[in-house]
């Protein structure tokens, strides 16, 4: 085992923060609601609508045999909702595919809608624990700071982060997966973008931005992304109306979210193109069967 998955695994066998995806029997579905809810959206905010999703639907097949729109209506304020839209996608295909269990090879993951790279390495290593290099935007910032001395690893994920972290990881498979843990609950609570805590890092005298004076640069890393007065608020304003009607709505019900009617409208289009909301009619709803269609 490299020295830094040694200290960065024992570190978080201390300190990991109990979450409930993390239990040891909670299975390889739970798993993967969790990663598909987890991306761009802090565990605060995660927390309460997972264990909604796992209550009312603890397998794939629960989830197939429902309408997309109910997946979506579920999703609540999470954000990006389309991730709603894939998930009951690939809880489709895992029923079709794969008699209903997640599978355990990184192909047939990376097959599935909406699992690109992060997530299939994701779920096999914290779900079975198989070791992959399990790389997000903590993991690579982990990586850059402590290895190449970097404060910051870029913009997107390359091959060679891949490669850099493969090479942190123990070789056998149940250490990799515990370090893959490690290395992404370190980059999330001590080696923060922002804000490090290099007073408490268990890897600081190994780490080559440390040595080198830890120096951020002058503004952020990235910039950060608006919200108020977006399309994207506006999409959600117009979701939040037809999650909580009983069925689909007329169009005045939409058009009191904002007032802009031509981003209102914009946003609406772009919903629609999504298959977020469908035209019933002279009105609109979520995809799928609506209790005025039964």
């Amino acid at each position: 085992m490299s020295e830094l998955a040694s200290l960065t695994t024992a570190w978080y066998d201390a300190n990991a923060r109990d979450l409930p995806w993390r239990a040891p029997d909670v299975g390889a579905w739970p798993v993967l609601i969790s990663e598909f809810m987890l991306q761009q959206t802090p565990v605060v905010r995660v927390l309460p609508v997972w264990r909604e999703w796992v209550a009312r639907w603890p397998s794939p097949a629960d989830l197939a045999a429902e309408d997309s729109g109910e997946a979506i209506r579920a999703w609540g304020r999470l954000g990006y909702p389309r991730r709603a839209m894939r998930l009951h996608a690939c809880a489709v295909a895992l029923v079709d595919r794969h008699g209903g269990q997640v599978p355990r090879r990184l192909d047939q993951m990376l097959a599935l809608p909406g699992v690109g790279d992060y997530t299939a390495r994701a779920v096999l290593a914290f779900a079975y624990g198989q070791r992959h290099p399990v790389v997000d935007t903590n993991v690579r910032r982990v990586a850059a700071r402590a290895v190449t001395g970097a404060p910051d690893a870029g913009a997107a994920t390359t091959p060679a982060d891949l490669t850099l972290v493969e090479s942190l990881l123990p070789a056998t498979d149940q250490e990799a997966a515990r370090a893959s843990a490690a290395f992404m609950e370190l980059g999330a609570v001590l080696c923060t973008a922002r804000a490090p805590r290099c007073t408490a890092c268990p890897v600081r005298t190994h780490c080559a931005w440390h040595r080198s004076g830890g120096v951020l640069p002058a503004g952020p890393s990235r910039k950060p992304q608006r919200y108020a007065g977006t399309d994207r608020q506006v999409r959600g304003l117009l979701l939040a109306v037809l999650r909580h009607a009983p069925g689909p709505v007329a169009k005045p019900a939409l058009d009191v979210v904002w007032a802009d009617a031509a981003q209102r409208e914009r946003a609406l289009a772009s919903l629609l193109a999504d298959g977020l909301v469908v035209p019933r009619g002279e009105r609109f709803g979520l995809p799928g069967r609506s209790p005025a269609d039964l």
